[in-house]
């Protein structure tokens, strides 16, 4: 017995290591290759290549340590290999290696400008180590700005010649806007403007002074939702060089072959978890495991988030910024490696093949409401990618340290956690239709939200919303399929929702959202995302009414809901829930 409790311990401890592990990079990750100075579009191909092979190896890892009895084998190479595979993402090079650690030394990197008067003046292009390591920095500005800006120039190259025009193409794109809010550093305080003409000779740049005029003072100066976009098509224009070609492929290689490594343990931990408190009759604690996962998710995003803001100068001196997260990634992951070797997993007793995926699929095929649901489910996915690529390319856009998107990323997480105890009253209230609507409404209200930020602070307080786009959302999904679904493929078709169809979604998301960023901007993208989720919206609240209603009969679920209320004192025929139920059943036909 005492054995017993203390697994049920370590079941509990495992998610919460997981979470803290999985939180150390996965929010940071593209923020991570924005710093190498890979472009948008590429980031979305390597986040949608992440998706799918998450779609499609999973559940084919779990059905062969399943079928083979080699869980624990799985679990243990999944930690190890995981934790190798992250440590490669330090090697990859950075598009311009002069990044490397300018971040840490506070180094400059200076433009000359010529002004038609004879003027020079200097514009300080800063990376500085403040609170604030991002694109915008407290400055001075000039009088009567608002706001106190500096240019990051991560990822613009040095040199001469082409990246001269290079160079050029991106202040042009930075500076497309007023003077308000311009750090400048200047023998005779003077605007910098988009009127930028490169010589060649002196390796300069040139204003005019028909350009000084017309330049309205009213424009902000470097627009946030231009920088990311600015900077990716620089950035995708010279992919024909080596150097990014390079970053690009060795990302990609190692991003695939670290999700190969990573993906299998999730499903394989919670089934056998599943399989385990079941066994000792603890069935009904699995479903609130999922909370002690978001809480060491919400733990482990904030520590990080802290930890390279104050310390990573210290602890890593060479380097493109961010690396500190992998570390951490693999100290995590072998934390947990060794909390997994107690962890319980029951030696499955082979009765055959198992068939439950087909039949899901299956059952899927010949269900329309299931279909509707597993489309709702896909552009969910799509539109979520969205948010888990970009948000914390917007947020730095906008000044946001990654100790603010760090605790933006945990309001989210223990909004769900908080907003749980009020599942069953709101699934009462509105139902699971209902409840669906209002999930995808609150999603599309923060998407909305997210595209007309003004500040660093400005996404916090939206977050709270996650509590029903995210959480009420996935309980109306969860409880759909639990009435849709026919006894013992419970699992196997919330699996198939989760893993295919929710990553599949997400994988479209990933490709078309890191072009349509190149293309536009991310504020744009979040507001196509809107008008998606809205247009599906409509579709499904539509087509719903029109569907066959008819409810199966869960035997299991019904055994589930007679243990937990034994204690009831039932008198007649309603104790008898099986009698009832073939009852029901037998009018259902007849009808």
């Amino acid at each position: 017995m005492a054995r017993r409790n203390g697994n049920k311990q370590l079941a509990m401890l495992f998610p919460v290591v997981c979470g803290v592990r999985d939180a150390c990079v996965t929010p940071f990750l593209t923020l991570y290759l924005r710093n190498l100075g890979v472009a948008a579009p590429w980031v979305g191909i390597l986040m949608g290549t992440k998706h799918l092979v998450a779609a499609c190896w999973t559940p084919f890892c779990a059905f062969l340590a399943k079928r083979y009895q080699k869980r624990r084998m799985f679990l243990t190479g999944s930690l190890l290999g995981s934790a190798g595979a992250s440590l490669l993402m330090v090697l990859v090079p950075p598009v311009d290696r002069s990044l490397n650690n300018h971040f840490c030394n506070g180094s400059n990197k200076v433009v000359t400008t010529v002004l038609p008067l004879g003027v020079t003046q200097t514009v300080n292009m800063t990376s500085s180590q403040g609170s604030v390591p991002n694109h915008w920095a407290g400055a001075p500005s000039l009088p009567g700005s608002r706001h106190t800006r500096a240019l990051d120039t991560s990822g613009f190259p040095n040199g001469s010649g082409k990246n001269q025009e290079r160079i050029l193409r991106a202040l042009q794109a930075y500076f497309a806007g007023s003077v308000e809010g311009a750090r400048i550093t200047t023998q005779a305080l003077h605007p910098v403007t988009s009127g930028l003409r490169a010589n060649s000779q002196e390796g300069t740049f040139e204003v005019d002074n028909a350009t000084l005029g017309t330049l309205p003072r009213s424009a902000a100066l470097g627009s946030p939702d231009n920088l990311s976009k600015a900077q990716g098509d620089d950035q995708a224009l010279d992919h024909s060089s080596k150097g990014p070609q390079w970053t690009f492929i060795l990302s990609l290689g190692f991003v695939a072959f670290w999700e190969l490594l990573t993906a299998p343990l999730e499903q394989v931990a919670d089934d056998s978890l599943f399989e385990y408190l079941d066994f000792v009759d603890a069935a009904d604690r699995n479903r609130n495991l999922w909370m002690w996962r978001l809480l060491g998710m919400s733990a482990g995003v904030c520590g990080i988030a802290a930890l390279v803001g104050h310390l990573e100068c210290f602890l890593v001196t060479n380097g493109p910024r961010g690396v500190i997260h992998f570390y951490s990634y693999a100290l995590f992951s072998t934390l947990a490696l060794a909390v997994s070797t107690a962890f319980p997993v029951p030696i499955y007793q082979q009765q055959g093949l198992s068939y439950k995926p087909i039949k899901a699929l299956s059952l899927i095929r010949g269900d329309s409401r299931l279909i509707l649901l597993a489309f709702t489910v896909f552009w969910i996915g799509a539109t979520a990618s969205t948010v888990q690529n970009f948000l914390f390319w917007h947020m730095k856009d906008h000044g946001s340290s990654e100790l603010v998107m760090g605790f933006s990323v945990a309001l989210g997480l223990l909004g769900e956690v908080l907003f749980h105890p009020f599942r069953t009253s709101l699934l009462r209230k509105l139902s699971r239709v209902g409840v669906l609507g209002l999930g995808l409404s609150c999603l599309a209200l923060q998407l909305l939200y997210y595209s007309f930020s003004w500040s660093w602070w400005s996404v916090l307080p939206v977050q709270i919303l996650s509590a029903i786009s995210s959480g009420a959302l996935w309980w109306a999904v969860g409880t759909s399929l639990e009435d849709l679904a026919t006894s013992g493929v419970e699992r196997s078709l919330s699996t198939m929702f989760r893993g295919h169809f929710y990553e599949s979604g997400c994988s479209l998301g990933s490709f078309v959202g890191g072009f349509v960023v190149m293309r536009f901007s991310i504020a744009v993208l979040y507001q196509a995302c809107c008008v998606v989720l809205l247009l599906w919206l409509a579709v499904f609240l539509a087509t719903q009414p029109r569907l066959p209603q008819e409810q199966r009969i869960n035997y299991s679920k019904l055994l589930a809901l007679e243990g937990s209320d034994s204690s009831d004192s039932e008198q007649g025929s309603e104790r008898d829930w099986l009698v009832k139920a073939m009852r029901e059943e037998k009018v259902d036909w007849k009808g």
